[in-house]
This record gives structure tokens, sequence and C-alpha cells, in this order.
């Protein structure tokens, strides 16, 4: 049985665009982490304030308990910055795994200045980066090259989910 994934990030990492790729891939059903954003959160980040870790619990319950009870494995976005907040996904999901999506500051502010539709003010990049703890060597998850092509992202996650799964099945 595959275990979800959270493909993660800083916002203009390309978490969607990824998430979407792969999920149909796998023919997993996909969550987007954006949309299960209070009113009141998105207006704060519309109009370039940080959200805090009181501000995103209510947010991250929410997602640990779409995966808790999801009965198949999906693939969900979520910037899942901090540890704390990646253990709080991982306590709804055993075996949980995660994709980072690595980009420069620079980058992921072009690509958030170049988003007309999104809510996501680009003042608050750098605010992603300050809350950023790097999530490698934590087990269950595989660092990207967010500036890789969406295809080369799309296949090294699917076949990482497929070899991880693999290995998972030959254990005694």
């Amino acid at each position: 049985m595959y275990s979800s994934l959270v493909v993660m990030g800083v916002a203009g990492c390309g978490k969607s665009s990824i998430a979407q790729q792969v999920a149909a891939a796998l023919g997993w059903p996909l969550i987007e982490g954006d949309e299960f954003h209070s009113d009141a959160n998105r207006e704060r980040m519309r109009r370039g304030i940080a959200l805090t870790d009181q501000d995103r619990a209510a947010w991250l319950t929410t997602l640990a308990e779409a995966l808790r009870t999801t009965p198949h494995p999906v693939v969900l976005t979520c910037s899942a910055l901090k540890a704390a907040y990646r253990d709080q996904l991982r306590g709804a999901a055993p075996g949980l795994r995660f994709a980072f999506l690595r980009i420069a500051p620079d980058v992921a502010l072009q690509r958030v200045a170049a988003r007309a539709s999104h809510f996501f003010s680009p003042a608050l990049v750098s605010s992603q980066f300050a809350a950023l703890e790097d999530p490698s060597g934590e087990p269950g998850v595989l660092a990207l090259d967010a500036t890789d092509s969406l295809a080369q992202l799309g296949s090294q996650l699917v076949r990482w989910i497929q070899a991880e799964e693999q290995a998972k099945e030959t254990q005694p």
C-alpha cells in the first residue's frame, strides 16, 4: 500500500504544478492545500501579512484530518515550512513522504510576482524563507531542484515513490 506524498516548499517553488503531474501519473487524488486556508488567512496573505504558527494551526489540522481520513494515498500540496508542521502531518498519515522543492529566493520571488490570479503577495516570499526549516535528512524526504523541468521533476518523484514502495514490499 502506497503512502501519501506532500509536495512542499516556499511559495513559487512549483508545488501545484508538480503535484498535479505526479497525482495524474500515479492515479492518486490531489489535495490542493491552499484551498483549505480560511478567508481571514487568505486576506492576510493578500495584504502581505505573514501567517503565524497560530494562524496556520487550524489549516494544518484540517490538512492532517484530510490525510487521516482518506482511505487511499493522495498527493497534497502544503508549504510544510517547519518541522513541527511536517510532524503533525506525519502523525496523521504514517509513512507520509515529502518532496521538498528547493528554490533560490530571487527565483521564487520572480515566480510569485508573475502569478496574477494567486492570493499570495510577493512581499511574503522572504518570510517563507525565514520560516523554512530545511527538511533534508528527515525520514521520507526527497529534496529536488525546483528549477528542473516539470517533466524531470515528475518522473523523479514517481520513480522515487515506486522504488520506495518496492523496497517496502521486499523487506521481511
